[in-house]
């Protein structure tokens, strides 16, 4: 579904970010790992076209289907943010209005991207049932709901506008444990639906729950990548052998 060739992001002569090749396919969840800073999130916003807005120059090629990406006028990419490609923020409450209910942010998000008015109701009601939220949550504003909630909310967007990729990042790391078991589960019913999944995390262990295959990212630049059950039980770089060593494990009294 996604295609990226040579992929790069910088600021004046810096190179922020790097990917030379990335394939995602429907149903298939990528991850990219790496600690801050190492390009994860510029990756996912060049992705989107909005890196530029950052004040980026993207170079390379990024093809949704048959779409090229790069270069795309601000107004197309509009179209194509949220109805073909979308992306769940690492902080839902920061990224849902503050002044409008849930419900309200549903139907502004749908008719925006030109779902029919008489249709707005029911997929919203689908949405937040596969999300496993009561749709009784769309009467409430952003901070009378739960941060895990709110994440499935966000969620609830993504499969309402049945977006064929979805980036996630960082979509569990503000919540507990047992909140992210619950955000983990429902991308995987994300997978179900054929969506192809960015999923960017620093946590080693969610990618290990989700990941077919993984990137890691160091300094803006791919040091390794392959089959997430390989490069992360036996990595073949030292920064990524690091990463995986710094994954707390039950029984260990020296994590």
């Amino acid at each position: 579904m996604i295609a990226i060739r040579d992929l790069a992001v910088r600021f004046g002569t810096q190179t922020v970010a790097s990917v030379p090749e990335l394939d995602v396919g429907p149903g298939e969840i990528v991850g990219i790992a790496g600690e801050s800073g190492s390009g994860k999130s510029m990756t996912a916003l060049a992705v989107l076209g909005l890196a530029q807005i950052a004040g980026a120059r993207v170079t390379g090629s990024v093809r949704l289907g048959d779409r090229e990406l790069v270069g795309l006028p601000e107004r197309q990419l509009r179209a194509i943010r949220g109805r073909r490609i979308a992306m769940i923020m690492q902080s839902p409450r920061a990224s849902l209005n503050p002044t409008l209910r849930l419900g309200d942010l549903l139907e502004r998000t749908l008719r925006l991207h030109g779902v029919a008015r008489a249709a707005v109701a029911a997929r919203g009601r689908d949405a937040m049932q596969g999300v496993l939220l009561d749709p009784a949550l769309l009467r409430r504003y952003p901070h009378e709901v739960s941060g895990g909630q709110a994440q499935r909310f966000a969620i609830a967007l993504v499969l309402a506008l049945g977006a064929e990729v979805v980036i996630a990042d960082e979509p569990t790391s503000a919540l507990d444990v047992t909140v992210q078991a619950e955000i983990v589960d429902v991308l995987r019913r994300l997978r179900e639906r054929g969506a192809a999944q960015i999923f960017i995390s620093h946590d080693l262990a969610v990618i290990s729950q989700l990941a077919d295959r993984v990137l890691v990212m160091r300094a803006g630049e791919v040091v390794e990548a392959g089959l997430a059950a390989h490069v992360l039980t036996a990595p073949a770089e030292a920064y990524t052998r690091e990463l995986v060593a710094a994954v707390p494990r039950i029984g260990d009294r020296s994590a």
